[in-house]
């Protein structure tokens, strides 16, 4: 699997992920679904491949 990610791209990830899980955890509701994007945004950061990136042709790395 080609990484199609840069490392600002994966670390805006991170801190969107973290903040997401935090939202999701504290308030509940429907926030599960920014917990869900948040497992999603953490998984591709750490494997440095987007499958969205890859369907549209986009890369940043």
């Amino acid at each position: 699997m080609e990484k199609n990610m840069a490392t600002w791209d994966r670390l805006v990830r991170i801190v969107l992920a973290l903040v997401f899980l935090y939202l999701a955890v504290t308030h509940g509701g429907a926030y599960w679904i920014l917990g869900i994007i948040g497992i999603v945004f953490l998984i591709t950061s750490a494997i440095g491949f987007c499958p969205l990136y890859k369907v549209l042709g986009f890369r940043t790395g």
